[in-house]
């Protein structure tokens, strides 16, 4: 190539099509995220602002995928060892995708040893079996309920094992059983939703693994039983809410304490 000719760019898309793309496909974290600020959904999936990722989820992420590489391995039959798992693990901490984490000074070695120290705990108490084989591993689904007037549900389950889906969440205090049952109900009512169509059955449950970090951690589950159809019916109609909330294009500030660790907060306050 003539070093003399550039290449084109490809132009950024309008804001009129990406809201298109938004109504075709919805997602349980996209959905949630929606109602739970309107703004911050336009930040991210509209303007796409980009930001670096935040320590908490750098740990969060390098956890959960640790323990997608332990479960792929036991769907293989081949599990791995501890030391497999924690060379997984630093080999995620290394991965940052989203550009440096603003980490503060000696920070990164804390949480790092904080992060693994949740992986060992949750392996060697045998949360997962290493002999059992699961249904499925992070695989990724979705559902076309257009029949219904609404988008095209998509997502990526965690873990099927025994019929039951199982999802991986990090906390920094021990989650109280009736505010995670409400606070995730999109996410479970939703890969419920998904389970059902590609399967044809119903599960047997939803178990949400929480590894929290304390400074001895310790995993608390919860179970769930399988949806019922009243939370499928809420699902639905807040679907529908998303829909209508994008063909109307009020992206409006929703102000409570979870604009304290917003990644959006002064570009917020600069909203008018």
């Amino acid at each position: 190539m003539n070093p003399l000719i550039s290449t084109p760019s490809t132009p950024e898309p309008a804001e009129k099509d990406i809201l298109n793309d938004l109504q075709r496909t919805v997602s349980a974290s996209r959905l949630g995220l929606f109602l739970q600020c309107r703004l911050k959904f336009y930040f991210r999936h509209v303007l796409r602002v980009a930001k670096p990722r935040t320590p908490a989820l750098h740990v969060g992420s390098a956890v959960h995928a640790v323990l997608n590489a332990w479960n792929k391995a036991r769907w293989l039959e081949q599990p791995l060892t501890l030391k497999q798992a924690h060379d997984a693990f630093m080999s995620s901490w290394a991965d940052q995708p989203e550009g440096p984490i603003p980490w503060e000074a000696g920070e990164e070695e804390t949480e790092k040893t904080t992060g693994w120290r949740l992986v060992d705990t949750y392996l060697r108490e045998s949360h997962v079996p290493a002999g059992l084989k699961p249904d499925a591993v992070e695989v990724p689904v979705q559902t076309d309920l257009s029949s219904q007037g609404l988008p095209v549900l998509i997502g990526v389950l965690d873990l099927v094992q025994r019929g039951e889906i199982i999802d991986y969440k990090t906390s920094s205090t021990t989650p109280n059983p009736d505010k995670v049952i409400h606070s995730t109900e999109i996410q479970t009512s939703a890969y419920a939703l998904l389970y059902r169509h590609n399967t044809g059955k119903q599960e047997n449950g939803i178990q949400l693994h929480h590894l929290v970090k304390l400074k001895n951690p310790k995993v608390v589950i919860n179970t769930l039983p399988p949806m019922s159809l009243q939370q499928e019916l809420r699902l639905m109609r807040q679907m529908e809410a998303y829909l209508n909330g994008l063909q109307s294009g009020r992206f409006v500030p929703s102000p409570g304490m979870h604009c304290s660790s917003c990644e959006f907060f002064k570009e917020c306050r600069q909203w008018h």
